[in-house]
């Protein structure tokens, strides 16, 4: 009987792009059968404090959280170079968002271990947090119950069609600050699976990303139906902006990028610790 792989992800273009392979069955390591779960980022950085996917995808700032039950894949990672999570607000407010600390501004954010959130906080530290679920930030600000969004995913690149304007890019703010790639996303393994076999994963989420490339037509449109809406150009353009070259290995860049991140918010207490880690490769 074959073992059951459990495999979690957000449901968003580029996490599905990047399973392609999997959900199509074409990419399975040998005696196992996998199992997909589709979460938000927040609710699968929940799940992973407890343990319980094999394999998930989890925002970089909740792992530290996790580092002693996961280890963090060389593959995988969602990482932005010079482009992020954006805060938008209504026209109106621009101005004054422009000019002001964010003392007491109200912002909808997309959940309390997101690294949209964790940037956020570096960056402006006096601002409210209003946790709200990422697809319902743009309604939030446009509803005018909270001063300004903090968007991630598609809204990212479609803020303007819902008449929405942004005041802060993270990722540019993030170049600015370290000279660094923005890193986002990581897919991590259970260490009880074994080192092998964790290996073996990452080797097969490599071929999974290789094989959606390979048919990106087929994987572009398998991807938009977790693109709440948007068009193939969209879902295409945010496809690529985060299943890259750092996506196919996070390399010494980006995983300092990742131990800046960590070393920037211990210093602030914005994460429970500063992690010895080392990443897996396949």
């Amino acid at each position: 009987m074959k073992k059951q792989l459990t495999i979690a992800h957000s449901p968003d273009p580029d996490d599905a792009f990047m399973f392609y392979g999997f959900l199509k069955g074409r990419v399975l390591p040998e005696g196992w059968r996998v199992k997909h779960v589709l979460k938000d980022i927040q609710s699968l950085n929940q799940d992973a404090r407890k343990g319980v996917h094999q394999v998930t995808a989890v925002s970089a700032a909740a792992f530290p959280s996790i580092a002693h039950k996961y280890w963090a894949l060389s593959v995988g990672a969602s990482v932005g170079r010079g482009y992020g999570p954006v805060v938008v607000c209504r026209p109106e407010k621009r101005r004054a968002l422009a000019a002001k600390n964010w003392a007491g501004v109200r912002v909808a954010t997309p959940g309390p271990e997101t690294t949209a959130l964790l940037l956020l906080r570096l960056a402006r530290p006096s601002f409210v947090s209003v946790d709200t679920r990422f697809d319902k930030i743009p309604d939030a600000v446009i509803q005018g119950q909270v001063d300004a969004g903090l968007v991630i995913h598609e809204s990212q690149i479609t803020f303007a069609r819902q008449g929405l304007v942004k005041v802060l890019d993270m990722g540019r703010w993030w170049r600015g600050r370290t000279g660094l790639p923005i890193p986002l996303g990581l897919d991590v393994v259970r260490k009880d699976l074994g080192r092998a076999q964790a290996r073996q994963i990452a080797g097969f989420l490599k071929d999974s990303i290789k094989l959606a490339y390979q048919e990106k037509e087929k994987s572009v449109k398998y991807a938009l139906k977790y693109g709440r809406g948007i068009d193939a150009d969209v879902g295409e353009k945010f496809v690529k902006m985060y299943v890259n070259r750092d996506t196919l290995d996070l390399g010494p860049e980006g995983e300092r990028a990742l131990r800046t991140l960590f070393r920037l918010a211990w210093a602030r207490r914005l994460i429970p610790s500063n992690p010895d880690f080392k990443i897996l490769r396949p």
